[in-house]
């Protein structure tokens, strides 16, 4: 991996993992590590047989290695991409190699991979593509009033605050166009907003949050970063904000 991600980003879901590697000692490892990190796992010794996997299971996250004889990482996400029955048709995938070059990592990255896993990797560079699963943000409720008076101290004060809240996610998504292309500004206002979700117990959005500072942390701008899914979970959240 390039970068670490903070590890308050990392699901808290028991994410569902399905590893591809037909190197028995790298599947080995990749497996008892991520069962360490909490996730359940799923290990296929090829691409053929992972894609049969991903095809009729719901997996979180799935890690591909390159260069399996029989299927490469490439061709199984471009099978499993254009199989809208597949089960696992649009979750996030990593690519794994023990080689590739700046330009074989674009061009992963390019075809729609979410991440690289260069080997031999750390339990850390494992728990930051973990992050990348979509285990996390669809069991968070978008208002946790329990967890906004424990941060604010009255309801009074939590409703200022949620009423200022509410303000600066419109402001983001009147700028949207813009932000989502300029990652620098993007990271600045998702670092401020974070620190808002949690005084105002905006939980679904904040995962959403965590999920996307982690792509751009592993310096994978514009490429598959999940900004349709985080767009939604503000514009949800604005809608709860109004109705509460």
């Amino acid at each position: 991996m390039q970068a670490s991600a903070d590890t308050s980003s990392a699901p808290t879901a028991t994410p569902y993992v399905l590893v591809a590697d037909d190197d028995a000692t790298s599947l080995c490892f990749l497996g008892d590590a991520l069962h360490q990190l909490g996730a359940r796992v799923a290990l296929s010794p090829g691409g053929i047989s992972a894609l049969e996997q991903a095809q009729t299971e719901a997996f979180d996250l799935l890690i591909l290695d390159c260069r399996m004889p029989d299927m490469d990482a490439m061709s199984v996400l471009r099978h499993l991409r254009h199989a809208p029955d597949a089960r696992s048709a649009s979750s996030p995938t990593v690519a794994s190699s023990a080689e590739l070059d700046a330009n074989q990592q674009r061009t992963l990255l390019a075809a729609g991979f979410h991440a690289v896993l260069l080997k031999p990797c750390t339990l850390k560079d494992l728990q930051d593509v973990l992050a990348l699963s979509s285990a996390g943000p669809g069991n968070r409720p978008l208002l946790d009033d329990a967890r906004a008076l424990n941060a604010s101290g009255t309801p009074a004060v939590m409703q200022a605050l949620r009423g200022l809240f509410y303000q600066e996610l419109v402001n983001i998504d009147r700028e949207w166009d813009d932000l989502s292309q300029d990652a620098e500004a993007l990271e600045a206002r998702l670092h401020k907003l974070r620190s808002s979700c949690g005084f105002c117990g905006a939980a679904a959005l904040s995962e959403h949050i965590a999920s996307l500072q982690s792509h751009l942390k592993l310096s994978h701008r514009g490429v598959m970063l999940p900004l349709t899914a985080f767009r939604q979970s503000l514009r949800q959240t604005m809608a709860a904000l109004q109705a509460s």
